[in-house]
């Protein structure tokens, strides 16, 4: 997705509209009224309606109503969403937002569920949603005599619905089908590897899906297709992540202040190139008298057009640092690394910002990779008892 705006909040959780929402809106808008008359002759044909097409297609109405479908069909998305974010908070998840952008709505939890009976409770939920949209149009229609227009209305977002509810059920990881899967496989076997078989079945619908809109020149069902195949792959790391981290505490991952480099603030720049050739390193711990007051990186240095001077004129001094205590979750680590687009973060005691180690991206990936493996090979791969 792009930028997207908060516009508002629904039971508390921020609801955001994408700038592809923007742009995609007057798109549907334009396509629903094109087919007004169409799709009353099939409504007709369907329910045993006698509406007008003539009526809905006089002056301005087919684009006053392709407005109206349009606006209403995103609004029913967004119930879609709110009936998953409703679910998940009654098991106590947090949701971040709920965004509409080009292809519908995403919800977006603070974690992932990891019990298959709460995934498998929030992922229905959606569709179910529509389901009673479905149900509530049917009974409206039946006690209430409506217009043309109106009836037309009712019964094309009571089809759309129909049509969101069985497309969202595919099987088809991420879709709410997908996440149902992978609640059911997750009954009897880890949560990693219940991700990677769904991810793997959405994957291969994915291809189907392109393929066949490749074939009928859908440019809709192909990005839908890319969609699904890019988020299948994206919450199967997200999972990977998620599971190589848990448990895992900062100080296993850092390496500790007494096995670093450090230089010291009054180090000449010159110095401090010739330190980084030999050893390979291109960052580096500044103290001052043995204490931590910064940290200078290759980065740093090119910053500056000067080969003279010392490295406390060019390190980032401690107080503008992303750092982190030993309490910090690892997977807030990573995720502090990404959204600075840093490559280390100084681990820091909460007393006294004492510097008790550092963490790197390369020592995540390195224990993300450990853990994987250890996925991989299953509980076999575990050191034997000795004892």
């Amino acid at each position: 997705m792009f930028k997207s705006y908060r516009v508002g909040t629904l039971f508390g959780i921020p609801l955001r509209l994408d700038i592809t929402f923007l742009l995609i809106l007057p798109v549907f808008a334009w396509i629903i009224g094109v087919q007004v008359g169409d799709v009353a002759v099939l409504l007709n044909d369907g329910f045993g309606t006698d509406i007008d097409p003539d009526a809905l297609t006089a002056g301005q109405t087919p684009w006053v109503l392709g407005f109206v479908a349009a606006v209403s069909l995103f609004a029913c998305v967004t119930l879609h969403e709110l009936g998953h974010s409703v679910v998940a908070m009654a098991f106590g998840y947090e949701v971040e937002s709920i965004t509409l952008w080009l292809l519908g709505g995403i919800a977006r939890p603070a974690e992932l569920p990891r019990n298959w009976v709460h995934e498998l409770s929030i992922s229905v939920a959606g569709p179910a949603v529509n389901v009673v949209i479905v149900a509530a149009s049917a009974i409206l229609v039946a006690l209430v005599p409506f217009g043309d227009v109106v009836l037309f209305l009712i019964l094309y977002l009571a089809l759309l619905n129909v049509a969101l509810a069985v497309f969202n059920m595919l099987p088809a990881f991420p879709l709410d089908g997908g996440r149902v899967l992978r609640a059911l496989l997750a009954r009897n076997q880890s949560y990693v590897r219940a991700t990677r078989q769904a991810a793997a079945v959405g994957k291969g619908f994915a291809v189907v899906l392109g393929l066949v809109g490749l074939l009928a020149f859908n440019p809709i069902l192909i990005a839908i297709a890319l969609f699904v195949y890019i988020a299948a792959a994206s919450e199967t790391r997200q999972m990977l992540l998620d599971a190589a981290f848990e448990g895992v505490a900062i100080e296993e991952v850092m390496t500790p202040a007494d096995e670093l480099a450090t230089v010291e603030a009054d180090l000449s720049i010159a110095t401090l190139l010739d330190l980084m050739l030999e050893s390979r390193h291109i960052g580096y711990p500044v103290t001052d008298d043995g204490e931590f007051v910064g940290l200078v990186t290759l980065e740093d240095v090119q910053s500056t057009e000067r080969t003279e001077g010392v490295v406390g004129t060019v390190m980032t001094p401690r107080e503008e640092l992303t750092t982190v205590t030993p309490g910090t979750e690892v997977m807030d680590a990573f995720q502090l690394l990404g959204e600075n687009d840093i490559g280390r973060l100084p681990v820091v005691s909460e007393e006294s910002e004492q510097l008790l180690g550092i963490v790197t991206r390369t020592d995540l990936m390195r224990t993300f990779r450990i853990v994987t493996q250890q996925e991989r090979l299953g509980p076999e791969a575990a050191a034997p008892d000795t004892a």
